[in-house]
């Protein structure tokens, strides 16, 4: 999604930027100049095995974690929701560093098209429990215990097969089963350690529906409405190597919150571009309602975002207007609307302006075409915030192919 240029200023921290909404500075601009810790969510171990103190003796000399720090970590109850594309950094991360037991969700088989991303399977995994491939990496690397459940979260169990942990990552890959652990967290309290990726772009965050003072609750419809949406990466397709970049990242999260030590993302999400190399974050707050708050997308240019900007409206047909498809070339041979015109949706979201002024639409009307819906509704924020008058083609080619097979 897309928020005006407008609304966007850049204050540097560092060598990174932040991003604010409105005229003024964030109200938690000082904060970001230091570090703020929460407390350390666990106590720690009498004492680590003489292997595991060899093991992790470089851990132990970083300041601010040190001994007790690591001690913490060995005591740590961690759950993985889904051992594919992020699960699979974060469970190899986390158990190089020596946290407790891990307890991996995934009711999944290792299929070959995973292994370009999720590196903690090998081909002879292919038709394996993917739970497997964690148990045995985990012993390969430490003392960590792994729990392995070969089960999907539902609204009924999540909260019951999640009590007793101490935080939760979720790198599901549908936000049905996000909204699922979103609610069983909130429902106990624990904090939500959240990634995802898609296409070139990745998000990391931390929700805490009771986090300790001062931190404000913030939750996962405090930045996806409830129903998001996203299209799977079968369809648009998941850069191998920004997997380990956001699961890395999503364990750096955990380790620090498990320890009680360094800035935690609650309130802030990372931005991550793998095409641009770059990084940067922004400011996310409990939204009071539907269109309050500040959402990131994930389907969205890495680093945009919106701020109650008014949804575009959907149409089933396009009818007397433009019609632009938001998809890659290879994509347009599942069948296209006649008469469109193609502008891939990186080099829209580039310049909006352009798009308008090089298609008129600031004075006829545009309606954006992606595979399932998502991708579009980011263009049309874009080009609606640069003046043009636009909608979304309902359900994509998908819905539009299936409403046409429905009427023949």
């Amino acid at each position: 999604m897309f928020i005006p240029r407008t609304r966007i200023r850049e204050v540097p921290v560092g060598a990174s930027a932040l991003l604010t909404a409105g005229p003024g500075p964030h109200p938690d601009a000082a904060n970001y100049a230091g570090i703020m810790p929460l407390p350390p969510l666990v106590n720690p171990v009498p004492a680590l095995s003489d292997a595991e103190g060899v093991r992790t003796a470089r851990h132990q000399r970083l300041a601010g974690l040190g001994p007790d720090g690591q001690r913490r970590i060995a005591a740590a109850r961690v759950a993985v929701i889904g051992a594919g594309g992020l699960g699979s950094p974060v469970v190899l991360a986390l158990a190089a560093a020596g946290v407790g037991e891990l307890v991996v969700f995934d009711d999944d088989d290792v299929d070959a098209s995973n292994l370009q991303r999720q590196v903690m399977h090998r081909r002879q995994d292919v038709g394996r429990p993917k739970v497997d491939s964690a148990r045995r990496v985990a012993s390969d690397l430490s003392e960590t215990r792994v729990r392995a459940e070969r089960v999907r979260l539902t609204p009924e169990t999540a909260a019951a097969l999640l009590s007793g942990v101490d935080l939760v990552l979720d790198g599901t890959d549908s936000f049905d089963s996000r909204e699922i652990v979103a609610a069983a967290c909130e429902r106990l309290g624990v904090p939500l350690v959240w990634g995802t990726v898609q296409e070139f772009a990745g998000q990391v965050t931390v929700f805490w529906s009771a986090p300790p003072e001062p931190f404000a609750p913030v939750r996962l419809h405090d930045l996806y409405p409830p129903g998001s949406e996203a299209p799977a990466c079968s369809a648009v397709g998941v850069f191998g190597p920004l997997c380990l970049q956001v699961g890395a990242l999503m364990a750096s999260e955990a380790l620090k919150l498990i320890a009680g030590i360094g800035r935690p993302l609650l309130g802030r999400v990372a931005l991550l571009d793998a095409r641009a190399g770059t990084q940067r974050e922004v400011p996310l707050r409990a939204a009071t309602d539907a269109a309050d708050g500040i959402r990131a997308s994930a389907d969205s240019a890495p680093g945009m975002t919106t701020a109650a900007a008014p949804a575009p409206d959907e149409v089933d047909d396009p009818q007397d207007a433009v019609v632009i498809d938001v998809r890659e070339q290879f994509e347009l041979a599942s069948g296209t609307v006649p008469g469109f015109i193609h502008v891939p949706l990186a080099a829209l979201l580039a310049d909006p302006a352009a798009a308008v002024a090089a298609h008129g639409l600031d004075s006829r009307r545009a309606v954006i075409v992606c595979q399932a819906g998502v991708r579009a509704r980011t263009a049309a924020l874009a080009l609606q915030a640069a003046g043009a008058d636009v909608a979304v083609l309902r359900g994509g080619m998908d819905g539009w192919l299936r409403r046409r097979e429905g009427a023949a």
